[in-house]
């Protein structure tokens, strides 16, 4: 059976050190070629990750016997295409594999929100007055509200993480999923309309699609309580950020964004000059040695395939529609 990989060089590398190279080796019986190199008609399995070309009709055509595509990445909204559904190709995902990075850094920044420790990185404690930050109101998780868009595979986990805190209230806004369900996970299924006026912090896990764009926009940021935080660890598509910019100028809510819109952002816009706005550079996801548990993922999948087994991680056309 040929395997091949879809990927740029330096992600391969990343990907496979030294012990997942082994073994991926003894899985194929010698290390897959590049979908760049020679004649692909008898590829069966392709092995992708970041740097993937689109598997679109032509290069597909090229392909005629592939029965399987197992991503080593989260999201496979730019690599699958219609024609990839129509032959019935099964497409597996590590993308749980990529949630734990991404919960475990939105978890992280909740943590830190709560101290506004991001503003003070850029504002040291001793020209805001330390004396008056000790008593105020603004800082502490006692008591605090939590609110979670998207009850995705990175919400749910955030919501894991979040139960181990004292005293700290997890809201969830998802229209797809059920009220018991939330429940069970030790949170509050709202509207998110309802959600936005009770929370201290909001942290967005909702997907890339038509409908979410600008889904934070104007109106919700209005809603939100004074000195609340947003968190961005999704898409920026889904956060209007020049009703971010007007919230945060005013000092009425502070922000952090790992991902932007552009993305990354201009080098004079005018979010970056806000000390109450945090950016960084997309780095929740896997990144340097997080990167194995991608390899991991889909290494666990191909095996599988090999061996006749059930895939615990398809990615349907369906899905879709529902997650990027």
């Amino acid at each position: 059976m040929r395997i091949r990989t879809a990927m740029s060089p330096e992600v391969f590398e990343l990907l496979f050190d030294r012990d997942r190279l082994d073994r991926l080796r003894s899985l194929t019986a010698s290390a897959p070629l590049p979908i760049d190199e020679g004649d692909l008609a008898d590829t069966e399995i392709l092995l992708t990750s970041w740097g993937a070309p689109r598997l679109d009709a032509a290069l597909l055509d090229r392909m005629p016997r592939l029965r399987a595509v197992v991503h080593a990445a989260g999201s496979v909204q730019g690599l699958v295409s219609d024609e990839l559904w129509e032959r019935g190709i099964t497409v597996t995902s590590a993308a749980d594999a990529n949630a734990v990075p991404v919960a475990e850094y939105t978890f992280a920044s909740i943590i830190l929100a709560f101290k506004r420790a991001f503003v003070h990185v850029r504002t040291p404690a001793e020209v805001l007055g330390w004396g008056d930050l000790v008593g105020s109101p603004k800082y502490g998780s006692v008591g605090r509200t939590v609110g979670i868009v998207g009850f995705s595979r990175i919400g749910r986990r955030v919501v894991r993480m979040l139960r181990q805190l004292n005293d700290v209230h997890i809201l969830v806004a998802d229209p797809f999923v059920a009220p018991e369900t939330v429940a069970e996970a030790g949170a509050e299924l709202v509207p998110l309309e309802a959600m936005l006026r009770r929370v201290d912090v909001l942290s967005l896990h909702a997907p890339a699609l038509p409908e979410t764009h600008h889904m934070i926009g104007r109106a919700e940021l209005a809603a939100l309580r004074d000195g609340a935080t947003v968190i961005n660890t999704a898409r920026g598509w889904i956060l209007d950020h020049d009703a971010l910019f007007d919230e945060c100028a005013a000092g009425r809510l502070d922000a952090v964004l790992d991902v932007t819109e552009p993305d990354p952002l201009p080098a004079d816009s005018p979010l970056r000059a806000l000390a109450n706005v945090a950016l960084t550079p997309h780095i929740a996801g896997s990144m340097g040695t997080e990167a194995r548990r991608l390899a991991d993922s889909a290494l666990d999948d191909l095996e599988t395939l090999l061996r006749g087994g059930v895939l615990s991680q398809v990615i349907t056309q369906p899905d879709m529609e529902l997650s990027a």
